[in-house]
């Protein structure tokens, strides 16, 4: 007998324009920018990421999801970029660092301030 998860319907995979203007600007901000957090206005993880680079003085660029029309579409091309569509998506030097207890765990640690010494 199957789980009454398993039996709901899925979504079949989004396809992915990555020369769409939505991946090539997600990819400009990336090259462009020494921080970068993809977030949501709302979300406590990203919140909590944001909150590291602010400890530590170090503005970052970041791309609230929650203010734009195409949310879905940049989280699919961050999905894309980093193997996963959740936020926040956190960019240092133009690669892929992880989330909010990925930064918050760099920060504790110490790691996350060598970027900025």
């Amino acid at each position: 007998m199957g789980s009454v998860i398993s039996a709901l319907p899925r979504k079949p995979p989004q396809s992915v324009n990555m020369s769409s203007p939505q991946a090539d600007m997600v990819r400009d901000i990336i090259a462009n920018n020494k921080v970068v957090i993809f977030s949501k206005s709302y979300c406590p993880y990203c919140t909590m990421a944001k909150e590291q680079f602010r400890k530590l003085s170090v503005a970052a660029y970041v791309v609230e999801l929650d203010s734009r029309n195409d949310t879905e579409e940049i989280q699919n091309i961050l999905g894309e970029i980093t193997g996963g569509r959740t936020v926040p998506r956190v960019f240092i030097n133009g690669k892929f660092i992880g989330g909010g207890t990925d930064v918050k765990k760099m920060y504790e640690q110490g790691t996350l301030q060598k970027y900025f010494t």
